[in-house]
């Protein structure tokens, strides 16, 4: 390293060290802690009191400038205890508000309840409620850290006795999901959303008995001190509530206590270049991005932290590619679907067809190798950290500081619940007509069989035991029905719908689902009571009717004529050929 780069270093250190011992320069803190525990139209409760009573004392025990600490207020003075706060934080650096109590969510909004509040009705809560908008408006006007944190995910017996007003208005269990527009806002809950937090069997909640061990900790980023209450909570409660963070913040650490500042040296012992390559290496991890990790290896372009900075471009490289391929999948199957329904031209049809699934397999291709980039990268993050955990403690004990680099930080919010994936998976799979239940979150067997169903019908080999954001974003790429349409006996599906069918007169649905015509009855021969032998005896001999009508027909016609016409000869005359017994005798004409 040259003479001069190593002067300038050692000059912006010295101008740093000017700075920060520097009176002016110390950061101003604010902090508001609200507990309701009196309520009084439902039963009280014990913690919150004591829980504001100790983050009170916990944030005063830090240094805070300000921290007030209001109990069981009512609507109209809690708004004006938040009123008088957002002038506190017009010209602080870091503004921070602590509740413990009842909230409750309705329609997706997050409200605190004051201790008056009745809440007969649903759309009370309007009126008498708090929402958590406002509260982050009183501390908008800070510099570097908003931070909320709520205590009240607690089972709310207001949802359980108000009156709904409009029966589709959606009244939750715990806080719903936020997610902060402004910068530099974190919302810590006590549990995650759409979740209850207990209050302990002790005199604090293991949520505000987790902040008072970590929060305060000097020179800790906020952000892994959460972490580490998360993994206490966790633990506390037999991993029944997990606390969860919403937000973000930049890539420098924001600690709610400021790290000791250590006494000048004459001259700042020259780090190895190793320790350089690392340090600079992590600040360039966690960053994040292309230009920072480019950035280091233009200054590393050789070493074991440049091969680590390389997998990591390699990992985004490859997440940038699989969103590209998935476009692009997306954008062929919707022209392939547009061509089929416009009734284009077959090679036309063919040729997107053939599109489309290029497009598919090269998605799949890129879903695989992000895949392998992840693994790799995960693999030699894991070498590193217990190479250096090794070398630290070969070298010394380390110090409290340093054991909390090497403890896992959990995620604020690396990305979607469970249960929102699977409510997106069975929304899309309703879209696509393969799922005809509710979107519930819940992954049954029906919703299992549903994606059965679309990978029959899709040529897919999804997972059918999880749903996974790789099967949401495979299905989101089908934009037209996959599934065939369904529809119960006595309907028939006409385009997206099933119309009833309607038989002509005469005509019924059979069990195929068809009209068939009804078959004319037959009649029956019905035997009847024979008569009695002695009836018959007694009735008088009648001639079959035939033989009658025939034998009138020959009485009084002239005895020379014979039947045919003609007249009969001398013998035939003899015979008696014009009688009736003689001609039907055969032997006259």
């Amino acid at each position: 390293m040259s003479g001069s780069l190593k002067l300038c270093r050692w000059a912006l250190a010295a101008a740093a060290f000017l700075l920060v011992s520097e009176p002016a320069f110390a950061e101003k803190r604010v902090a508001l802690i609200l507990g309701n525990s009196a309520y009084q139209n439902v039963a009280p409760l014990s913690n919150p009191v004591n829980d504001s009573s100790k983050m009170a004392a916990t944030l005063k025990n830090a240094g805070f400038d300000v921290v007030d600490s209001r109990r069981d207020l009512p609507a109209a003075e809690t708004r004006r205890a938040l009123r008088d706060f957002a002038d506190r934080a017009r010209d602080a650096d870091i503004a921070v508000v602590y509740y413990a109590g009842h909230g409750i969510e309705v329609d997706g909004a997050n409200y605190l309840i004051p201790v008056d509040a009745r809440l007969e009705r649903d759309t009370d809560i309007y009126d008498e409620g708090l929402s958590l908008d406002r509260i982050l408006i009183a501390i908008e006007p800070a510099k570097k850290l908003r931070l909320v944190i709520l205590d009240a995910c607690r089972d709310n017996p207001f949802a359980r006795t108000m009156k709904r007003t409009v029966a589709s208005r959606a009244i939750g269990q715990g806080l719903a999901k936020v997610e902060p527009t402004s910068p530099n806002v974190l919302i810590a809950y006590s549990a995650k959303a759409g979740s209850t937090a207990a209050d302990g069997d002790g005199q604090n909640s293991p949520f505000t008995a987790a902040l008072s061990n970590h929060l305060t900790k000097p020179g800790l980023d906020v952000r892994r001190a959460f972490g580490f209450v998360r993994d206490e909570v966790l633990k506390t409660t037999n991993n029944r509530q997990e606390p969860f963070v919403y937000g973000s913040l930049g890539g420098e650490d924001v600690p709610l206590v400021p790290a000791p500042r250590a006494a000048p040296a004459a001259a700042a012992p020259a780090l190895s270049a190793q320790a350089e390559a690392r340090r600079d290496y992590e600040l360039a991890l966690q960053i994040g991005n292309k230009s920072a990790l480019n950035a280091f290896l233009a200054q590393y372009p050789d070493g074991f932290y440049s091969s680590l900075a390389k997998l990591q471009l390699d990992k985004i490289a490859a997440e940038e590619a699989r969103v590209a391929a998935t476009e692009k999948a997306r954008l062929a199957e919707q022209e392939r679907a547009r061509l089929a329904a416009e009734g284009a031209q077959k090679s036309q049809q063919a040729k997107a067809e053939a599109e489309a699934k290029a497009a598919e397999q090269a998605r799949v291709a890129a879903e695989k190798a992000k895949q392998v980039a992840q693994e790799q990268a995960a693999a030699a993050e894991q070498k590193r950290v217990a190479a250096e955990s090794a070398a630290a403690d070969k070298a010394s004990a380390p110090a409290s500081a340093d054991k909390d680099k090497t403890v896992n930080v959990a995620a604020l919010t690396s990305g979607p619940p469970q249960a929102d994936v699977t409510k997106s998976v069975q929304a899309e799979l309703q879209r696509v007509g393969c799922l005809t239940g509710n979107a519930d979150g819940n992954w049954n067997r029906a919703s299992q069989r549903s994606l059965t169903l679309f990978n029959r019908y899709a040529g897919t080999k999804l997972d059918t035991k999880v749903a996974s954001v790789d099967t949401l974003d495979t299905i989101k790429l089908k934009s037209a029905r996959v599934c065939p349409l369904v529809c119960e006996h006595g309907f028939k599906a006409e385009g997206e719908r099933c119309t009833k069918i309607t038989c002509a007169e005469g005509s019924y649905l059979n069990d195929d689902n068809e009209c068939e015509k009804r078959s004319a009855r037959k009649p029956v021969a019905k035997r009847g009571k024979p008569e009695p032998r002695q009836a018959l005896e007694a009735r008088p001999y009648q001639a079959p009717r035939a033989r009658q009508a025939t034998a009138g027909r020959y009485q009084g016609r002239d005895p020379s004529i014979g039947a045919s016409g003609r007249p009969l000869t001398g013998l035939e005359r003899q015979q008696g050929c014009n009688s009736y017994q003689a001609i039907m005798s055969g032997v006259c004409p």
